[in-house]
């Protein structure tokens, strides 16, 4: 009987002192995500405390929480209890990202989670849950990437649309991108897509409004299977709930929702090697090849300029242009290289050239050999050659070119120094036309005695613009209001660059609100709430009416970032502020 009174002794002696220990820890509902997923983190802890105090979440946005949970129980005589502080957070991007430390004081020691690694990847592939909420809104709006072509040649242009198709049966109030396609393996291009109209179409044989997002063309520079990766989106729409209001009418929720295009994948082809010519340089598409001279008659020592140019349509940033092979006794310089290149959807459109300078060093007729180029032609999936016609030179003036002597056969094929002629330096003049100043001096002039009088007459001017710059600096209550009538021109004119941008916008006003009153009332920031700015405007003899309109617009300017607004009611309240501002520097006293 004694033996079990003192194992019952222990055993409570040892339950107190566990229970004494305390906990404290952060536990997520998952280590690895796509960046459309919800991640769920716990703060939990086996006794009360105070200041719990939360990482910052980098790289996540907070989409619900900190929800608060509290359990207490007794089991056998001892009491369990647990406390909790739930997050529910949404990936920005992806990436590898560490969920730092929570903090909490319990009975005045500081407590520290252990940071948690999370990896977020792309967007994945969800399965639909006809019990969801979101189910409606995942049925209703769809993300596609349209390619314009899944096998094409190596150096091909392809084309990715992105469009946002929408049921009319829901309203998307805005989107932002959460992931961007990399584009890897390719070379390519965004064309501009600013300015775009929702247009009427159809999806899966459904009536849909679309927007065009983005259009990009690449480039393929692989051959096999090439991953183009997937847009994402977070979208805030509002879907028809099953309620309906007095009328009749379904009533709106707003649901938040990430969407993506999906992984798409293209097999990309090699080139044919079956007649592949030698000097192919990679060259896709179709083209036109030219070669011009500047010039095809000139003197020894002048200089001209040969153009070699290739035209057409293909992937003209992505090739090199034929090097020209000239007699040695042509100087060559390195070319100058020009592109003039425009891309839409059907790729590469323009031309690309090279500009030699020439400068022939002795008098004769010089051949210029033609110059070959080739490319793929896509139309005919076969290998095309281009070449120039041969141009002759004909160097009219100048010293003949040195016969070589037996002793020295590698003459011809070197290049010569050039031969100066006589009258090199014909262009400078010897003559001049100098004239001779007449006999006057600058001394006793009026214009001497005007300089000269000037700075003593300046003196009295400047010493009475700084004493008005010192009074002005010593007056602290006047640059303190001049100081906020600035700050409130710079929030109100900052608020009509925002219009359209409902967040920006309505920060924005608020501000230039604020900042008026302190530059008018003299007040500090402390006094801004609603009853004291009521009480401050009626003792400057405002009318209600102006009072009223005045705490109107500061409501609305809390109440938009939370209701959608259109841009003519954000035209609206800006004309209503200006105007009211106006009202009090009228109506104050």
């Amino acid at each position: 009987m004694n033996s079990i009174k003192h194992i019952t002794l222990l055993f409570i002696l040892i339950s107190s002192i566990v229970s004494g220990q305390v906990k404290f820890e952060a536990k997520v509902s998952k280590t690895k995500l796509g960046v459309n997923e919800r991640l769920r983190i716990d703060f939990e802890m086996n006794q009360d405390g105070d200041n719990f105090n939360p990482p910052n979440f980098a790289n996540f946005t907070v989409i619900g929480g900190p929800n608060q949970s509290v359990s207490n129980s007794w089991i056998n005589g001892v009491r369990s209890y647990k406390k909790t502080y739930t997050y529910f957070l949404a990936p920005t991007k992806r990436g590898n990202f560490t969920l730092a430390q929570a903090t909490i004081n319990i009975k005045n020691e500081i407590y520290k989670t252990t940071p948690i690694k999370i990896q977020v990847t792309a967007a994945i592939d969800k399965p639909k849950d006809p019990n969801d909420p979101n189910y409606l809104a995942s049925e209703n709006i769809h993300l596609v990437a349209e390619i314009s072509k899944t096998s094409p040649y190596l150096n091909e242009a392809i084309t990715v649309v992105y469009k946002l198709y929408v049921s009319p049966k829901i309203a998307v109030d805005n989107w932002n991108e959460i992931d961007i396609p990399r584009y890897n393996d390719f070379w390519s291009q965004n064309i501009n897509t600013q300015g775009q109209q929702v247009q009427n179409g159809t999806y899966k044989g459904e009536e849909y409004r679309y927007l065009v997002l983005r259009k990009t063309v690449l480039y393929p520079q692989k051959t096999g299977k090439l991953n183009i990766e997937p847009l994402t989106l977070d979208l805030s729409m509002r879907v028809p709930s099953k309620r309906r209001d007095i009328f009749g009418s379904f009533l709106m929720t707003r649901v938040s929702r990430t969407v993506s295009a999906g992984n798409k994948t293209i097999n990309v082809k090699a080139l044919p090697e079956a007649g592949k010519p030698v000097d192919f340089t990679g060259a896709v598409g179709s083209f036109r090849l030219s070669v011009s001279p500047s010039k095809t008659e000139l003197d020894a020592t002048e200089s001209f300029q040969l153009k070699v140019r290739v035209k057409g349509n293909g992937n003209l940033k992505l090739f090199k242009l034929p090097k020209v092979t000239l007699p040695s006794s042509l100087e060559v310089y390195e070319p100058e290289h020009k592109e003039n290149v425009n891309t839409n959807l059907s790729g590469m459109r323009g031309s690309i050239e090279d500009t030699y300078t020439v400068v022939p060093q002795f008098k004769g007729k010089y051949p210029l050999p033609s110059i070959s180029f080739s490319y793929f032609d896509l139309k005919t999936e076969s290998y095309k050659r281009l070449t120039s016609n041969e141009i002759i030179i004909n160097v009219l003036n100048g010293p003949a070119v040195p016969v070589s002597s037996p002793g020295n056969s590698s003459l011809s094929n070197s290049k010569q120094a050039v031969v100066l002629n006589s009258d090199q330096f014909a262009f400078i003049k010897t003559n001049t036309n100098f004239k001779p100043l007449k006999d006057r001096y600058f001394f006793k002039t009026n214009l001497f005695w005007s300089l000269l009088l000037c700075p003593f007459l300046a003196i009295p001017l400047a010493i009475l613009i700084r004493k008005k710059k010192a009074n002005r600096e010593a007056d602290a209550s006047g640059n303190k209001i001049r100081k906020a009538n600035k700050l409130a021109r710079k929030y109100l004119s900052s608020a009509k660059k925002s219009l359209g941008e409902k967040e920006a916008f309505y920060i924005a006003l608020e501000k230039a609100l604020h900042n008026y009153l302190k530059a008018k009332l003299r007040i500090e920031t402390s006094d801004l709430s609603k009853d004291k700015i009521r009480v401050f405007l009626k003792g400057k003899s405002v009318e209600n009416a102006v009072v009223n309109d005045f705490e109107g617009i500061l409501e609305s300017c809390e109440l938009a970032r939370y209701t959608p607004i259109d841009i003519v009611a954000m035209q609206e309240d800006y004309n209503k502020a200006a105007k009211t501002i106006a009202l009090i520097d009228k109506q104050a006293r």
